[in-house]
């Protein structure tokens, strides 16, 4: 019922943002076929996948891509697909015979999404790297932490997923539109420091504007501010709080108790220093859960940070339905939300090749076909 239900992709299998944009779409309805090699499908060890949450909701077919055979059954089913996601360093699919000239040949209304670190050229096209390189290079980890302190990494949210499998999903369904008007696919580039920069137009929107400096801490959103800020609580945890507009402030404001007091103004960032040393006393006078009672639901913009094990069963994400869980594992559930072609989670995350012969029947080959694919090594099954 999605709203890519209909839509067949094909995802060569590889880490972090590609699986990440082919869980989306799939989530939205796609049918998404995972290609991944045949050695891991033959070895037939466990591997746990119900934890690859990144793999949920498709099938995985094995196929050795370095046999001639198993090429053309890659190319079989690109010419059966609407889309194609790849996350491989440039040139990899050229030389496996499947890059976009070979595979838009089979099907020209074939939306080619490809997704790398640094993009298909530049001096560091070539170049490894993970997601702190890439969000080192736009600007964005230098300004992320505290006033005197080192740079502090975001998990790899910003580049792996946010500047990378959400752009690559937003970029394969833009080109799935345009391809129904005009009839052809497109190759789409996605570069993880493309998005991530992307990712910081506002603030470099700031800087140029001279509100924004380069100085970790000494901004509104990087913790400079005392009114945008993490606290410390009684019992040891934290609390968030948000407090940016004027109204909002006042609120916060009289709701800790210094409402009424002679105090500077609000951006007045000669007296952030000490305002935060205040609030820091104040927050540590109550627990957690005494400031939920007082502050959540408040105009103050407030929120309890929240572990990972807590999160779930949170009484908003419960009621909302934030999280879910699949095959015993708890998880964020699909987002974003429709309101008529709700999305949905598949299937739980598959084990390297383990739908290959029922996948490829269903894709149109025969039981001839897959004899002879065994024969020749092109296809693994999960011993």
């Amino acid at each position: 019922m999605g709203v890519l239900s209909g839509y067949k992709v094909v995802e060569f299998a590889g880490i972090g943002p590609a699986p990440m944009c082919a869980m989306l779409l799939s989530d939205m309805g796609a049918e998404v076929l995972r290609i991944d090699r045949a050695e891991d499908a033959s070895l037939g060890i466990p591997t746990d996948a119900k934890f690859n949450l990144l793999g949920r909701g498709r099938r995985s077919v094995a196929l050795d891509l370095k046999k001639e055979d198993g090429t053309e059954v890659a190319l079989r089913l690109v010419g059966q697909a609407d889309a194609l996601i790849e996350g491989f360093r440039p040139g990899v699919m050229e030389r496996l015979g499947l890059g976009p000239d070979v595979c838009m040949a089979r099907n020209e209304r074939l939306v080619y999404g490809r997704m790398t670190g640094w993009g298909q050229e530049g001096p560091l096209a070539p170049a490894v790297g993970h997601d702190i390189n890439y969000i080192s290079l736009v600007g964005a980890l230098h300004s992320i932490g505290r006033k005197g302190e080192a740079p502090v990494p975001p998990l790899n949210l910003v580049g792996d997923f946010g500047g990378g499998g959400v752009y690559l999903a937003l970029g394969v369904v833009g080109a799935l539109l345009e391809a129904q008007k005009s009839g052809k696919g497109q190759v789409i580039d996605v570069a993880m420091i493309d998005g991530a920069a992307s990712l910081m137009t506002a603030i470099f929107g700031l800087r140029a504007a001279g509100r924004w400096t380069d100085e970790r801490g000494d901004n509104i959103l990087d913790t400079g501010a005392h009114y945008y800020n993490v606290y410390e609580t009684s019992d040891g945890k934290y609390i968030g709080i948000g407090s940016i507009e004027s109204k909002f402030y006042a609120e916060l404001l009289r709701l800790t108790g210094l409402e009424g007091q002679e105090l500077p103004r609000q951006n007045d960032k000669t007296a952030w220093p000490d305002f935060k040393d205040r609030l820091t006393a104040i927050f540590k006078t109550k627990t957690r859960d005494e400031w939920d009672q007082l502050l959540e639901g408040s105009d103050v913009c407030y929120a309890p940070v929240l572990s990972m094990e807590e999160a779930p069963n949170h009484p908003h994400n419960k009621e909302r339905g934030t999280f879910v869980e699949l095959d015993g594992v708890p998880q964020p559930a699909p987002a974003p939300r429709f309101s008529r072609t709700p999305s949905a989670i598949q299937r739980p995350p598959a084990n390297p090749g383990e739908h290959t012969e029922e996948a490829l029947i269903d894709w149109g080959f025969e039981t001839a076909d897959l004899e002879r694919l065994r024969t020749s090594g092109a296809i693994g099954v999960r011993a």
